[in-house]
């Protein structure tokens, strides 16, 4: 709290002044010098190792995951890539949503997201409602001093389907887990709206946010 309120006292200029901008140019796998060509793996033009639908490799015994293939860059991607080629080896099926990976910015404030953006759903013709709920209208953040932010849903206007989750604000990278897990679930906004969240707490942002797409939030 004390650093919440020594920061509040600096001027505009000083505030400007203390900003970090943070550039990102893009990465790239981290493939080159791993002699990959003396056993004739197959890279593509970025230097990702090529893959079948089951991980497998130009050579069949090796099979590929993580960064050094197609994909996000997450390790939490690469961890579901690694149980399902488990899975492949063992069982002979295995299986990644990748239409449901939660990314996470760990700014200040944090950034989280998952499932499609608007310009996703425009690119592809989508119809969609949106709904938002700020963190400046929750107890929680008010409480915590930390109220920058807000909860964005996507929903499809004729099935009430959750498309995708924005949080930026206080916990977002914890908050996205339920965004995940609905999507992955299938879940419809009123699912999300009807189920109680404890209060007060960050996640009731969530509830209000989903409310939104088709309502009206309660406490906005």
């Amino acid at each position: 709290m004390v650093a919440h309120w020594e920061a509040s006292t600096l001027t505009r200029q000083q505030q400007i002044d203390a900003d970090v901008v943070l550039v990102a140019i893009g990465r790239r796998p981290y493939t080159g010098g791993l002699g990959l060509e003396n056993i004739g793996m197959e890279l593509d033009e970025r230097g990702r190792v090529i893959i079948d639908s089951e991980y497998r490799t130009k050579i069949p015994h090796i099979r590929c995951i993580g960064d050094v293939t197609f994909g996000p860059m997450l390790a939490h991607k690469a961890e579901e890539e690694a149980v399902a080629v488990v899975e492949y080896i063992k069982k002979g099926y295995g299986h990644v949503n990748y239409g449901v990976i939660p990314a996470v910015m760990y700014t200040f404030p944090e950034v989280a997201w998952v499932g499609q953006s608007e310009q996703d759903l425009k690119k592809a013709g989508i119809n969609y409602r949106v709904g938002t709920f700020p963190f400046s209208a929750n107890s929680r953040a008010k409480t915590n001093l930390d109220t920058d932010g807000m909860v964005k849903m996507l929903a499809d206007p004729e099935t009430d389907r959750l498309l995708g989750v924005h949080i930026i604000g206080p916990n977002a990278g914890e908050m996205i887990a339920e965004g995940t897990l609905a999507l992955e679930y299938g879940a419809s906004c009123e699912d999300i709206a009807r189920t109680c969240h404890a209060h007060p707490t960050l996640a009731e942002a969530f509830k209000e946010a989903a409310m939104a797409t088709y309502s009206k939030a309660i406490h906005f």
